[in-house]
């Protein structure tokens, strides 16, 4: 994961497809796959599906996606009491 792929936009991205087993087509398998990708349009798990839907036998089902920000503003805590004067 490198820090300039953050700043051009690249988010952690996960999805959980959802896909038919190839031998039990009324049994639904889960698979996880998570990269660095560009929300909202998702080129990189778009290839993946893409790559799915040629290569592997299950069909797919579902896809969920969840993305959040890598690199957020810094935030600080404190229990005490701050004063300026």
């Amino acid at each position: 994961m490198t820090l300039s792929r953050q700043l051009e936009g690249y988010r952690l991205t996960t999805a959980e497809i959802l896909y038919h087993l190839p031998d039990h087509p009324g049994v639904l398998q889960s698979f996880v796959w998570q990269d660095l990708d560009i929300a909202p349009r998702y080129p990189v798990l778009h290839r993946f599906l893409d790559f799915w839907s040629r290569q592997i036998e299950g069909k797919l089902h579902s896809v969920r996606v969840g993305t959040a920000a890598l690199i957020t503003p810094g935030e600080m805590r404190s229990p005490h009491m701050f004063q300026l004067h």
